[in-house]
């Protein structure tokens, strides 16, 4: 594999007393409804709200000193984004993002707040990947994928890694544990982490109706690439492939991907914010929702669940609009 369990162990050492070790939390409510004891990992409670701070960071840290003056380059509807516009800004560093020009604003502002340039661009006429790299060539800057890079991936492998730990201080062993996929990123690393420390663990991705790539490619036997005619709720989880290197981890770490429509996020967001007291956003809280809508299908009542939920920045209108009830 291109990323080990050491890589992980290290990159935890590199975030320690800079990324939030998020608390584990419990809801009896949630568990009474489920009939499962879900130990949830809040990752909207990390810095910039998502978990996308580990991964950058622990990329950007290991970029030479000398080569930090031409800084970095990424593309990101939002949450990369600001985890590599707020690692930049600590550690000294020009940071250029190229964002969809329909992205979030809540994104938008947070991104331009750390301190980073942004140039946006069309999501359905442009290639992102192009005008990064083409910014980067003139600047001499280095790119920082979102999740196809092993230095990301074992950044987003500390949510997993904190997970199993969190769970034996319980003295709890996970028998699943859930999590959102759009790239890959978060789940290659995660998955990893978990199985190395907890190989009973099964390990379940959960993506949005539309843009179920990486289930396509799990069912197949190869990466597949889709070309969806319409959006997700989900903005962040809107990859139309799982990620070269992600892949082949994923592969050998899963047992399941479960799919979920506009309308089961939407349920979940509205749940995470009356019985858990959670601003979610839709990409973050796929796994809520998938458990919710009973579409985890090798999860079994009794069962101890970890459960991620990825990021909480929404757009305050859409947010409103799901508590109404307009979704």
């Amino acid at each position: 594999m291109t990323v080990t369990f050491q890589d992980i162990e290290h990159a935890a050492q590199r975030l320690e007393g800079l990324a939030i070790r998020t608390p584990v939390i419990e809801s009896q409510a949630l568990n009474d409804l489920l009939g499962l004891r879900v130990l949830i990992k809040p990752e909207t409670l990390q810095r910039v709200g998502a978990f996308k701070f580990r991964g950058a960071f622990n990329r950007l840290s290991q970029i030479s000193p000398s080569d930090r003056s031409a800084g970095v380059v990424a593309f990101s509807s939002g949450n990369h984004a600001q985890g590599v516009a707020l690692a930049a800004k600590m550690l000294g560093m020009p940071a250029l993002i190229v964002m969809p020009a329909d992205a979030p604003q809540v994104k938008v502002a947070a991104t331009k707040g750390y301190g980073a340039e942004i140039r946006f661009y069309d999501r359905l006429t442009d290639d992102r990947i192009a005008i990064a790299a083409e910014i980067a060539k003139e600047r001499g800057a280095i790119t920082v994928p979102a999740f196809d890079d092993p230095d990301v991936i074992a950044g987003q492998g500390t949510v997993g890694l904190e997970l199993v730990q969190q769970a034996a201080a319980l003295d709890l062993e996970l028998d699943l544990f859930i999590s959102p996929v759009g790239g890959g990123g978060l789940l290659a690393g995660s998955s990893l982490a978990v199985k190395t420390l907890s190989p009973k663990t099964l390990v379940v991705g959960v993506e949005p109706a539309g843009f179920d790539d990486t289930r396509l490619s799990f069912e197949l036997g190869s990466r597949q690439t889709l070309a969806p005619a319409t959006r997700s709720l989900c903005d962040a989880l809107e990859s139309p492939a799982p990620g070269v290197m992600t892949f082949p981890i994923l592969q050998q770490t899963l047992k399941e991907i479960a799919v979920v429509n506009d309308a089961e996020v939407a349920e979940g967001m509205r749940l995470a914010f009356s019985t858990l007291k959670l601003v979610v956003e839709p990409g973050g809280v796929v796994g809520l929702a998938a458990l919710l809508a009973k579409k985890v299908a090798c999860i079994k009542r009794g069962q101890t669940v970890g459960l991620v939920l990825s990021g909480g920045n929404v757009d305050p209108e859409l947010f409103a609009q799901v508590l109404r009830g307009d979704y």
